[in-house]
């Protein structure tokens, strides 16, 4: 698993480069949008019924205002919104900045 060397908030967006030399920039919208929390993303109980999940999915005008690492495998970031419960696996930044693992 390939992990961030640095990461800055520059702008409005999060820039992350990763130790195999890559880059990838996240729109702080987007990166809300693409929470994998619960609360955005729903979850499936036992027999495959989903809860939540569907709320708003679009988030004008919010912020990162920090974020810190997660053990050796992911980034939890706070938003502006109050926000801060979607664990960004390293993996899971790569795609979405559009890098395969």
């Amino acid at each position: 698993m390939k992990s961030p060397a640095n990461i800055q908030l520059i702008g409005h967006e999060v820039a992350i480069a990763w130790e195999d030399g890559a880059e990838t920039y996240h729109p702080f919208e987007a990166l809300r949008a693409a929470s994998p929390s619960a609360e955005t993303q729903g979850e499936r109980d036992i027999l495959g019924n989903q809860y939540g999940g569907d709320g708003v999915k679009h988030f004008p005008g919010v912020e990162v205002l920090g974020w810190e690492r997660v053990g050796n495998y992911a980034i939890r970031f706070d938003f502006s919104d109050g926000h801060r419960t979607g664990l960004y696996s390293y993996a899971y930044l790569r795609k979405l900045g559009g890098l395969a693992e």
